[in-house]
């Protein structure tokens, strides 16, 4: 098609469009904005046709309707630009004509999302990242839920690339993990009178499901950066519980041994403990016999040798970094050795009221310096509750005290010496 008789046809259409509009006609303004753009791109004017959705959008009194249908329209030709300088053009062209406007907000989060894509694949992940974080789309009514956690998912993920962990973390509290439990087919429910339409999410979106999993693998990352062992571990127990995992032996051998290596190196607390216990009532931890035995080791009040553990688990430890989440990261041995360390102290402390220092060092296989810093870190730490006579090196435990239960043996005490 000829550039001039190009030219002609728009100048035709433009005042049909101006009629119209003019008119208040809805369905024609649509029709003549929409053809404009069809008649730019068939001829494969890609400049015009970006000066066009600009021109129709800056028209006085321009229909919502009509700014709608053409981005609608627009969206379609991006992936039939014939070279990557003219699909960002487009991209931008319709970006700043959506920005601002409410009833193109989800086209805006979908072309901000594409955009966010391309300069990804270019390397420029910070930009990519600023670029997601321009959108808010947990304020948008009409889009679908998933279409929501999966685009805050992304925005969780550049973040991560990037190494912005503050930020990441403030975007993912953006979800909540209940979400992930609603059943989708008993929470459609008809919409009343003045409700937004919720609109369909687009096919490339993953199932709740699949998002679950997602989010749960951002987490993981997450929590890997602070080396929190106890929230790593939850993450892996929410992918394990995920029925697609559950059935596939492939799939939850490997989150299980996770599940068991985390528990380990996680600090003892009632969270732990409770994780743990139900841990080993799984009746799957049977097919890794090897790592029940693990489990009922740091479940049993027994004082374990740390050179004959290492010894033997230390092929599964280096093995896991071929194994799905791969390491556990650099300072998991260390932290392991610190682990069977608190373990035993809280196994001596069970079992003695009063030890000497040398006999406490011994029974960790420790030098007396270590043992003391050790013990003194978890007294610090309320794991428990010691008194340490340095002179003559003796260590006294005693049970924790409940407040109340003092505050009753003062009472106790008041009421008897009254009485005498």
């Amino acid at each position: 098609m000829e550039g001039g008789n190009l030219d002609e046809q728009i100048e035709q259409l433009l005042n049909v469009e101006k009629k119209m509009r003019t008119a208040g006609d809805v369905a024609g303004t649509k029709k003549a904005a929409t053809d404009i753009l069809e008649l730019c791109f068939k001829a494969g004017a890609w400049k015009t046709l970006n000066d066009q959705i600009v021109v129709l959008s800056k028209r006085r009194g321009q229909l919502k309707q009509a700014v709608t249908a053409m981005v609608q329209q627009a969206m379609q030709y991006i992936d039939q630009t014939p070279d990557l300088e003219t699909r960002i053009e487009l991209i931008k062209t319709l970006n700043n004509i959506s920005a601002g406007k409410i009833y193109v907000e989800i086209e805006r989060a979908r072309l901000i999302k594409r955009l966010a894509k391309i300069k990804e694949e270019q390397g420029l992940i910070a930009e990519a990242a600023d670029l997601m974080q321009e959108i808010a789309v947990e304020t948008f009514g009409a889009m679908a839920k998933t279409e929501k956690i999966a685009f805050i998912l992304e925005q969780v993920r550049l973040c991560l690339d990037r190494q912005d962990y503050v930020r990441a973390q403030i975007l993912s509290r953006k979800i909540s993990p209940r979400v992930f439990d609603i059943d989708p087919s008993k929470e459609k429910k008809k919409p009343k009178e003045g409700d937004n339409i919720v609109e369909e999410a687009p096919a490339d979106i993953p199932s709740l499901l699949e998002l679950k999993r997602i989010y749960y693998e951002l987490m993981i990352r997450y929590y890997f950066h602070n080396n929190d062992y106890l929230e790593i571990c939850r993450c892996y127990k929410a992918i394990y519980d995920i029925p697609s995992v559950r059935e596939n032996p492939a799939q939850w051998i490997p989150v299980l041994r996770k599940i068991c290596w985390y528990l380990v190196l996680a600090p003892y607390d009632p969270m732990q403990s409770s994780l743990l216990n139900s841990t080993l009532e799984d009746k799957n931890l049977s097919e890794i016999p090897y790592f029940k035995l693990l489990l009922k080791q740091v479940v049993t009040m027994e004082v374990i040798q740390w050179t004959s553990l290492w010894n033997t688990y230390k092929a599964e430890f280096e093995s896991e970094k071929s194994m799905l989440g791969g390491s556990l990261g650099d300072k998991a041995a260390e932290d392991l050795r610190q682990r069977i360390i608190e373990h035993n102290i809280l196994v001596v402390s069970k079992y003695y009221s009063r030890i000497t220092l040398k006999r406490l060092a011994e029974l960790l296989c420790l030098s007396v310096q270590e043992a003391e810093k050790h013990l003194s870190d978890m007294v610090v730490s309320k794991a428990l509750v010691a008194k340490i006579d340095r002179p003559i090196g003796i260590v006294c435990f005693q049970t924790a005290k409940d407040s109340n239960n003092v505050l009753n043996s003062f009472e106790n005490h008041k009421f008897q010496v009254g009485r005498t």
